[in-house]
């Protein structure tokens, strides 16, 4: 068996993961550390970029203690997309890290979307001006923090600020890049022209290399301190979905072959061949690793929402039981319908303040019907992202992944509401096993990253009675919010 591994590093929101793979794909460690999520005000999420790079080499330390009798021969960069490190002219952190998911950006938007118009916007970039985004963190700094922007010398990435610390190279790659709001999907540059527009300098961004680059070689000071070995390649990577994507094989080689995830949140994965948004912007479009593209629908509160009501009114029943109880409930959960916006909605409605809702509630109603409509909201919602998804791609099965794809019931409920054929995989070990797969690709162990998994089938659940659906599909839409 073979002893050369690439090590896969995934900076996420809660903590860092480090896996080790081998060549064909299997994993042989992994070791998770934690950080803490700052919280400064509402609507704010912060961390600080000590505490990743503290946590990072902590886990690659203990990392190669289990690996004794391995050859290490690169690592390769994962992490949260969309967040700003800012630097100065030293390389020094100027404040905290603005994560994906901070919300003050609503000023900075507008601000972009007076220079930039939408539409040009989208089709350059493929996304409207989004308040999650990287580009309207850099015009809200200029905004609120003047004094903090007159140093800002370099804007980097999350996982790239980490590569950053880790080789002495600033570099960026355009599955992270695309999630900006400043860069061009044809061309695979940073847009000078919609930079321009807002009168802000294209330097301040790493020079963009393809995801399977080596960025540069792991500072010898860090790998006298970690263990790892010398000049050690670190290979640029993909942002967390591309990443996961590329783990579980999936390529615009393939674009009738996608994902579906029921984790906290609920994102459809539609590979592409060609830069294709929607012109109005509802669905996300980002490079992919391999060189294509993809298009991301997103639900923020997919299993999230059934976190919530199992934390609010259910908390000493097991979710195996809730489901079960769900089941109990007729399809359409006798007349009660949920919207799954507890923390605003991304596809397609594009609107932070949204909020949840149940509708259809009566003295009839039970917890049975209750679990069911949050179970089949959160159907609903991922049908309302495939139908904006669906003129632009060619997506005709995908792959389940995420912790409420392990229910039956409810997968098969979403297969059925997708009308779209799912299958489990039989691995999936996210965005640090596909971060280690690209790191093989940049070094040579392996001809191509999404290559390596291709294929490897699984438990398949096809659409049984999807016309069942239709009708508590149009009482969900009822009063849309667009």
């Amino acid at each position: 068996m073979s002893r050369t591994v690439a090590l896969g590093i995934d900076l996420g929101t809660s903590g860092v993961r480090v896996l080790a793979v081998l060549p064909q794909g299997e994993v042989v460690a992994e070791v998770t550390r934690s950080y803490p999520l700052l919280t400064p005000q509402p609507g704010w999420t912060e961390q600080r970029p000590s505490d990743w790079v503290d946590a990072s080499l902590e886990a690659l330390k203990e990392m190669v203690r289990k690996l004794a009798g391995y050859d290490i021969a690169a690592l390769g960069l994962s992490g949260q997309m969309h967040g700003m490190v800012p630097l100065d002219a030293y390389g020094e952190v100027v404040r905290p890290a603005i994560l994906w998911n901070d919300q003050r950006t609503g000023e900075a938007v507008v601000e972009i979307e007076q220079a930039v118009p939408r539409t040009e916007l989208i089709r350059r970039t493929g996304n409207p001006a989004i308040t999650g985004f990287h580009l309207p963190k850099v015009v809200w700094l200029r905004q609120a923090e003047p004094e903090n922007y007159a140093r800002l010398r370099h804007s980097l990435l999350p996982k790239d600020y980490l590569g950053y610390v880790l080789t002495g190279t600033m570099a960026a790659e355009p599955s992270d890049a695309s999630g900006s709001n400043c860069f061009n999907l044809a061309a695979k540059v940073w847009d000078e022209d919609v930079l321009a527009a807002l009168a802000i300098d294209a330097g301040l961004f790493a020079e963009v290399i393809a995801s399977h680059e080596v960025t540069g070689t792991l500072k010898a000071e860090l790998a006298a301190a970690t263990g790892l070995p010398t000049d050690l390649p670190v290979v640029a990577g993909a942002g967390d979905n591309a990443a996961a994507a590329t783990s579980l094989g999936l390529s615009s080689r393939h674009p009738e072959l996608g994902s579906v995830s029921l984790g906290t949140s609920g994102v459809i994965f539609a590979p592409l061949k060609e830069a294709t948004p929607d012109p109005e912007g509802r669905v996300h479009l980002f490079c992919h690793a391999d060189g294509g593209y993809h298009l991301l629908g997103v639900t923020l509160a997919a299993a999230g929402s059934l976190q919530w009501y199992h934390d609010t009114f259910a908390p000493d029943i097991g979710f195996t039981e809730l489901i079960a109880r769900a089941e109990q409930s007729p399809v359409g959960s006798s007349g009660v319908t949920f919207k799954p916006y507890l923390a605003g909605e991304r596809t397609p409605h594009l609107d932070p303040d949204l909020r949840g809702a149940w509708t259809g509630l009566s003295l009839a109603t039970n917890q049975a019907d209750v679990i069911r409509s949050v179970l089949e909201g959160v159907a609903f919602s991922l049908r309302d992202a495939l139908d904006v998804m669906a003129p632009l791609t060619t997506l005709v099965s995908g792959l389940a992944t995420g912790g409420g794809a392990q229910s039956p019931f409810w997968l098969q409920m979403v297969a059925d509401v997708l009308e779209l054929p799912l299958t489990v995989p039989r691995q999936n070990q996210g965005a640090a096993h596909g971060a280690a797969l690209l790191a093989m690709q940049g070094v040579g162990l392996v001809e191509d990253a999404t290559r390596v998994t291709e294929g490897t089938g699984g438990r398949l659940v096809t659409p049984q009675d999807p016309e069942r659906y239709r009708e508590p599909l149009v009482a969900y839409r009822a009063g849309h919010p667009n």
